[in-house]
């Protein structure tokens, strides 16, 4: 997904950290998903990965994402066999969740219009562009499925609490 150089309104919106750093599921808003409350996204989405209570524990009782991201790895043989599957769809549940429970990401999002949401990672060429800046975006891509969604479903620029489905 390269991005050439546009006017001011109409460029890309990066982030990764930056000023847009809310869409990045390392930034610190706590996340109610799944009837617990996860320092992070990112906590949320790796807990998510598991069926076992311990594990999801261990991750929720991790100081920082990045841990959490790193305890999800040593378990990463326990990961749940439909993971590949549910995967995204769990990602965009996360994000909702975290969309409807802070009105300043609302904000911020309603803040880009219609640019594109772009995960300015050089390491991820799934979640983000990754180092050839042709990676998949897929966190750019929910991000901007739910700015279309909240505003086909709540309107602009009114703020809403909950989600267009159970999460």
């Amino acid at each position: 997904m390269a991005v050439k150089e546009k006017s001011a309104e109409s460029k890309a919106i990066l982030f990764y950290e930056r000023e847009f750093y809310m869409f990045s599921n390392f930034s610190a808003f706590a996340v109610k998903y799944d009837g617990d409350m996860w320092p992070t996204a990112e906590h949320a989405y790796q807990a998510k990965k598991f069926y076992d209570f311990d594990i999801r524990d261990k991750i929720k009782s991790a100081r920082s994402a990045q841990e959490a991201k790193q305890i999800a790895k040593v378990f990463e043989h326990e990961i749940r066999d439909d993971w590949e599957e549910v995967k995204l769809r769990a990602m965009e549940e996360i994000i909702w969740a975290k969309l409807s429970q802070h009105p300043y990401i609302q904000e911020k999002l309603l803040q880009t219009g219609e640019r594109d949401i772009i995960e300015d990672s050089h390491k991820d060429a799934f979640w983000g562009w990754g180092p050839d800046r042709d990676g998949e975006n897929h966190l750019g891509k929910i991000w901007m499925h739910v700015r279309k969604e909240m505003r086909t479903v709540h309107g602009e620029p009114k703020f809403f609490e909950g989600t267009p489905f159970k999460v």
